[in-house]
């Protein structure tokens, strides 16, 4: 699936209306540990959910910023989790992630998550508010400052 495409940066927040989100589809899947990640732990918090492949150049390119955010909002609430569609699996994810200093969990996607997601295109990046509702959905590379301003507003969310 390296199909990707490269968007305008937006400009603020695109995060849909609090009362028309619908609930994030569960999953329960195992992080590089082999520790079980379920996207119901962590109701509470916001979730920068992103699907990406070693592959895929735009993947790439949002993998630092993703760190970035991992570090700079993780005492708030907020959390990044990474889900690799990457047919090798943890043998092409593993290292990456010891190369790339990835400081977020890491998942390996199974064909159910994939569905339930809709997955299409990589990257796909699915912001989820803290009670667990899909606030916005990114097909392809959008501006770092997209992020963080969705990132911000779904913090001051109440």
């Amino acid at each position: 699936m390296a199909a990707y495409q490269i968007l305008p940066a937006s400009g603020p927040a695109t995060i849909e209306r609090v009362g028309l989100r619908k609930a994030a589809p569960g999953f329960s899947l195992r992080d590089s540990n082999g520790a079980p990640v379920r996207l119901s732990d962590y109701r509470g918090k916001v979730v920068l959910l992103n699907f990406w492949e070693t592959s895929c150049v735009p993947c790439r390119v949002e993998i630092p910023w993703l760190i970035d955010f991992q570090q700079t909002y993780r005492d708030r609430d907020f959390a990044v989790l990474g889900v690799s569609i990457d047919e090798d699996g943890w043998q092409a994810v593993k290292p990456y992630m010891k190369k790339n200093g990835v400081n977020y969990r890491m998942t390996v996607a199974n064909d159910d998550v994939t569905r339930a997601y809709e997955l299409e295109a990589t990257p796909t990046t699915v912001m989820i508010d803290k009670s667990g509702r899909v606030a916005a959905t990114h097909v392809g590379l959008i501006a770092k400052n997209g992020y963080k301003a969705e990132i911000q507003a779904m913090l001051a969310e109440r």
